[in-house]
């Protein structure tokens, strides 16, 4: 397949097609991050019987130290080149998308050298306050290293997802998976907490050495690197560094409240937030990352047509919704249960943190796909000032709760942040496109989140037996009116005949009328 020609239909479709892209690539997406999840349950297990809580928030903080250097370096340019080579398949413009790939490749490699060696060179300072001390400033030179690679990593993923080849990008996530768990799991049974820094490094090469084996089958023009970063450097840069910004304050948030809650109380307990953190994302994950994949390409071909952007919007709320608020109420009831498969009884002290933010994961489930719409029309200082804003309200709250409630402090800081955010974005979305919600994810959100605030509260009135009991039932009513609302809004038609008998098997289980051809509900 050419680059011109992604693998997905065009955006001028009905909603029921619509629907059923929607679903298609969140299914490509969601089984490869099934298959994810299931590494990385075997990775979070062996490092929490490997480490314990100290050693996740030592793992944790390195990790949150490249995540800051890494988007402070790549200063927005991959952001910007998927919004740039999806433009460019929209107009037809094929040399345009081979020399936006050939100028983000360059500008990684000079980027992530340089990035690199800033991070190599501020080693002690940078470990004196993440740490507390200089102990670990030859680990955070090493980092520079993972700095550079993520920064190439991050080209080849970019030009995966710009021409929208979702399949390889399932790929590409499940090997990177497969491999940096044997790699980071190897090297700290090995070394023990000496070994973090290698793993990281390790795990680094891996995934760059797995991604660049799929970009490297796309065919597409190839012009002079010279020409190809005179003509698109400017413009990636531009507007990537907005992106940046957005970039620097989203990981400089996580890694401020990760110093707060070091400095209030431990490392430990900075390792226990990290878990809840890490299982509160586990399952929202798969909806973001297939948010990412193709629907921010599919959004950014046409961004000018608001009423298609708008009916986009609501349709991929709506399937986010469906497919996030069982799981969002699921993990909430059975916290405890989640934290012990995925880490260890060490880790009960994190099950409040884990119901809060998975509060917070349900409001950003919801707002994400707004905020797209920002994006994909390049409004750089709306999307700038509610970054800002984000980011303020974020860090504050953490900076106010933490010191008083502790580890729970930091997640229901993520909650208000959510809380502030999706009502500030809707506003400026508003503005820019007329967007409104439509009247079934009104009401759909209604009873989704009044059934997450009721499982969650359940927990502080009920004796635990009940209150689990009633987020079960909670969770098992919500899957299967989920499952019911998927059947009825995807064709029969656009699906593969191999699965059509399944499909109505399933609509006549569940009492569901099949949907032939045309478009789904509104």
């Amino acid at each position: 397949m050419t680059a011109h020609a992604p693998n997905g239909p065009s955006n001028a479709q009905a909603p029921g097609q619509s629907y059923s892209q929607i679903l298609r690539s969140t299914a490509v997406i969601g089984l490869a991050y099934g298959v994810v999840t299931l590494v990385s349950i075997i990775r979070m297990k062996s490092l929490a019987l490997l480490l314990g809580p100290a050693g996740i928030g030592l793992l944790g903080l390195f990790t949150l130290v490249v995540d800051l250097a890494a988007a402070i370096a790549a200063m927005g340019i991959h952001a910007s080149g998927v919004r740039q080579i999806s433009a460019s398949i929209g107009s037809g413009d094929s040399h345009e998308i081979g020399g936006t790939a050939v100028a983000l490749r360059w500008l990684s490699l000079g980027l992530g050298l340089l990035g690199g060696a800033i991070l190599a060179s501020l080693y002690l300072p940078v470990s004196v306050l993440t740490f507390g001390n200089g102990q670990y400033g030859l680990g955070v030179a090493l980092l520079g290293g993972v700095v550079l690679l993520r920064l190439m990593h991050a080209a080849e993923a970019t030009i995966l997802q710009g021409v929208r080849r979702t399949r390889d990008i399932a790929m590409s996530n499940i090997f990177n998976a497969i491999a940096g768990t044997a790699l980071t799991v190897g090297l700290i049974y090995l070394l023990g907490t000496d070994g973090v820094v290698p793993a990281l490094l390790a795990a680094a090469v891996a995934g760059l050495l797995i991604v660049w084996h799929y970009t490297r089958r796309i065919t597409m023009e190839r012009p002079p690197a010279l020409s190809s970063l005179r003509n698109n450097a400017a413009p990636l840069l531009r507007l990537g560094f907005v992106f940046m910004i957005s970039a620097l304050l989203m990981s400089g948030a996580a890694y401020v409240i990760r110093i707060i809650i070091t400095h209030d109380s431990g490392v430990e307990a900075a390792g226990l937030y990290q878990a809840s953190w890490g299982v509160a994302a586990l399952y929202a994950g798969f909806v973001l990352q297939a948010m990412g994949t193709d629907f921010y390409p599919r959004l950014s071909e046409h961004p000018n047509d608001n009423e298609l952007c708008n009916r986009l919007v609501n349709e991929q709320a709506r399937v986010s919704m469906l497919l996030a608020g069982p799981g969002v109420i699921l993990t909430i009831a059975m916290a405890p249960l989640v934290l012990a498969i995925f880490y260890s009884e060490e880790f009960a002290g994190a099950v409040s943190s884990l119901r809060w933010l998975c509060l917070g994961m349900m409001l950003r489930i919801v707002a994400w796909p707004i905020g797209f719409i920002v994006i994909a029309k390049g409004a750089q200082k709306a999307f700038f000032w509610t970054e800002v804003a984000a980011t303020v309200v974020h860090v504050g709250l953490a900076a106010l709760l933490v010191p008083w409630l502790g580890v729970d402090g930091a997640g229901i800081a993520f909650l208000g942040l959510y809380a502030w955010h999706s009502m500030l974005v809707y506003l400026v979305v508003r503005s820019l496109s007329g967007f409104r919600w439509n009247r079934g994810n009104i009401r759909l959100g209604g009873v989704y989140f009044a059934a997450t605030a009721l499982t969650f509260l359940g927990f502080s009135v009920l004796p635990l037996p009940y209150a689990t009991a009633f987020g079960l039932l909670a969770a098992l009513f919500s899957g299967v009116h989920s499952l019911r609302e998927l059947l009825s809004l995807v064709p029969v038609d656009t699906v593969p005949h191999a699965l059509r008998p399944l499909l109505v098997r399933m609509a006549t289980f569940l009492r569901v009328l099949p949907v032939h051809s045309g478009p789904g509900p509104h």
